[in-house]
């Protein structure tokens, strides 16, 4: 399969199971309140998300797994910590649809969420170091997702 191909599957997938915890958790606003830690997950992953669209300069950022040829590679910010923050965005915001509906379909598609992430920076990852020569050693002092973690 080719690379872009690959990349809007895995973004498609992405949306579409982000899209249904969206809408679960939609359904349960109705009829409770959301649970604390659910608002603080979501507030996170705004947070961090900001951070990282603010960190990156207009027209480098990209959604599909496939870098582009003219982008540069980040490391201020949180990309100082961490190399996808925008992934650890999307689960938090994941996580926290989960912890507002609750239940086994919830958790299923968080876990096809973050499998889907994970793949889309395994992929990257793999093209941003061929592209970038200096992107092997960007890696050994970062984490993928959680600061000094993971």
């Amino acid at each position: 399969m080719k690379p872009r191909t690959l990349g809007n599957l895995l973004v498609a997938i992405q949306f579409a199971s982000l899209g249904a915890l969206i809408v679960l958790a939609a359904q349960k606003l109705m009829q409770q309140p959301v649970p604390a830690l659910a608002w603080l997950a979501f507030g996170l992953s705004g947070m961090v998300g900001l951070w990282a669209l603010l960190a990156n300069r207009p027209g480098n950022f990209n959604i599909h797994p496939t870098p582009r040829s003219d982008g540069k590679l980040v490391a201020h910010g949180p990309y100082r910590w961490i190399r996808h923050p925008m992934y650890t965005a999307v689960m938090l915001l994941g996580l926290a649809c989960v912890l507002t509906r609750g239940g086994v379909l919830a958790w299923l598609l968080w876990g096809v969420l973050c499998l889907v992430l994970l793949i889309k920076a395994v992929l990257e990852e793999r093209w941003m170091a061929a592209l970038h020569p200096s992107y092997a050693n960007y890696q050994a002092r970062t984490r993928w997702f959680i600061p000094f973690l993971l």
